[in-house]
C-alpha cells in the first residue's frame, strides 16, 4: 500500500469542511487536483470513504473510522516535528474531552482534581456539548475521550471493541422545585393536581428517562418549558416555574443552601451511569497512560 501523508491531511479537511471546494482552498490545491488526491487516497485502501451524491457530501462508515487513523496519524507526525524543531515548550499532549454539559460542570473539574491528586498531570481541553454531536466527535476523531452518562440505547449502536467505555460513578436524577418560605416544595408530586413540568426536548436521553418513569407513575403534569440541557431546567426551577428532573450533581449546591428542595421520594428517582468512552484506534499515549490507571479504580465513582 501506497500512501502519502498529504492524502491524509486532505481527507481530514474534505472531514472539517465536507465540501471538496472548501477543503481544496484550505489546502491550496485546484478541486480537481483534490478531488484526484482523494481518489487516489481510497484507491491505495480499496475502499470507499466518501459518499459523493450528497450534499454536503457525508463520510461513509469506512470513511468514519478511517477518519480517526488518518487524524492520529497527522497529529503524530506533527508532534514528532514539534520535538525535532524544539517547538514542543514541554506541554505535551493535550487530551480533548467532550462531554455533556451538566457533567463539563458537576463532575469534570472534581475528576481532573483527583487524578491530578493522584499524580496523573494530563493537560486537557474540555468540550461542552451536547451528546450527540460528542458521540459524532469521538466517532469522527475530533476528540480524545467522551465523558457521558450511560444510555443504552447509544451504546448498541457503538461496537464496544472499537469505543470501549469504563464506569467512573453513579448519580441520579431528583425531582427539584423551588421552595416556599417555610423551605417546603411548591410543588407536590403526590398530589392530586396537575404539576409544572419542565422537561428535556423531545430525543435528549435524559428526557427519555424521565418520561419514562412520567409514564410508569401515571403523573398528570404540563409541561411549560423544554431545552435540552439540565442546567437551563434547573435555572427555571430556582424562578419557581416547576418541578424540574436534574442530576444530583448539578444541583448540589442550591440543595445545600436550600434554594432548591428535592419533591418527591426515592420513587421519583432516576438512576444514572456516568461513562468515559474514548477510540481504540486512537494511539495518543496520555490516552493510553490515562485508560491503564482508571482500569486499575483509581479516580473512580460519584
Amino acid at each position: 500500500m501506497n500512501l502519502e501523508s498529504k492524502w491524509l491531511e486532505d481527507f481530514s479537511a474534505l472531514a472539517a469542511t465536507r465540501s471538496f471546494s472548501q477543503a481544496a482552498e484550505r489546502r491550496f490545491v485546484t478541486q480537481p487536483a483534490f478531488s484526484r488526491r482523494i481518489r487516489s487516497l481510497e484507491a491505495a485502501l480499496g475502499l470507499q470513504l466518501v459518499n459523493r451524491s450528497r450534499t454536503p457530501v457525508e463520510l461513509t462508515a469506512a470513511g468514519q473510522l478511517f477518519l480517526v487513523t488518518a487524524r492520529t496519524v497527522v497529529e503524530q507526525l506533527g508532534e514528532v516535528l514539534r520535538h525535532l524543531h524544539h517547538l514542543e515548550g514541554g506541554q505535551g499532549e493535550v487530551m480533548q474531552v467532550a462531554a455533556a454539559h451538566s457533567l463539563a460542570l458537576g463532575f469534570f473539574p472534581r475528576w481532573i482534581a483527583q487524578l491530578r491528586n493522584e499524580g496523573l498531570n494530563i493537560a486537557t481541553r474540555l468540550v461542552a456539548t451536547n451528546v450527540g454531536d460528542a458521540v459524532h466527535a469521538l466517532r469522527e476523531g475530533g476528540c480524545d475521550l467522551m465523558l457521558a452518562f450511560y444510555d443504552p440505547d447509544a451504546a448498541m449502536q457503538m461496537d464496544p471493541e472499537i469505543f470501549p467505555s469504563l464506569h467512573l460513578g453513579q448519580t441520579e436524577m431528583l425531582p427539584v422545585c423551588a421552595a416556599d418560605a417555610e423551605g417546603k416544595p411548591l410543588f407536590d408530586l403526590e398530589g392530586e393536581g396537575s404539576v409544572p413540568l419542565l422537561a428535556y426536548s423531545a430525543g435528549a436521553f435524559l428526557g427519555r428517562s424521565v418520561n419514562l418513569l412520567l409514564r410508569q407513575r401515571a403523573l398528570r403534569f404540563t409541561t411549560i418549558y423544554e431545552t435540552a440541557m439540565a442546567d437551563s431546567l434547573k435555572s427555571m426551577a430556582l424562578e419557581g416555574l416547576g418541578i424540574a428532573w436534574v442530576p444530583q450533581l448539578s444541583v448540589r449546591a442550591e440543595l445545600a443552601r436550600g434554594e432548591l428542595v428535592v419533591c418527591g421520594g426515592p420513587q421519583w428517582h432516576v438512576p444514572l451511569e456516568i461513562r468515559l468512552y474514548r477510540c481504540a484506534l486512537v494511539r495518543k499515549a496520555n490516552v493510553r497512560l490515562l485508560w491503564r490507571k482508571l482500569e486499575g479504580g483509581a479516580a473512580q465513582g460519584s
